[in-house]
């Protein structure tokens, strides 16, 4: 799983159009190989509700969980062999250069594995 974050505040937040263009083809390219899985832009953070439940009890929220210096922007879920190969893709993404790029194994998933 690919991680997308980005500085909401410096960059005004993703927008789903914006992304799709700023990815130059990335999806495209990693849907021939067979490495693509899913992706999703998340909306920014002033949507968010973050949910907790504490004794039984049921705390709502507005925002997101942490205030950080980068909020999390979306996903990609890819197939990748090794941390190398998932690496390499992060590399790809636009956002890479602006924000970062998580990467985190997925424990296995029968609907992921071939």
């Amino acid at each position: 799983m690919l991680l997308i974050y980005d500085d909401e505040r410096a960059s005004g937040g993703v927008r789903e159009g914006e992304v799709v263009e700023l990815c130059g083809g990335l999806v495209e390219r990693l849907e021939a190989s067979g490495r693509y899985v899913s992706a999703g832009v998340l909306q920014p953070t002033h949507t968010a509700t973050t949910l907790r439940l504490r004794d039984g009890q049921r705390l709502v929220t507005d925002g997101p969980f942490a205030e950080t210096r980068e909020q999390l922007a979306g996903f990609l879920m890819v197939r990748a062999e090794t941390l190398d190969e998932a690496l390499a893709i992060a590399a790809e993404h636009p956002l890479a250069a602006i924000g970062s790029v998580e990467v985190r194994p997925v424990y296995g998933v029968p609907d992921f594995e071939e």
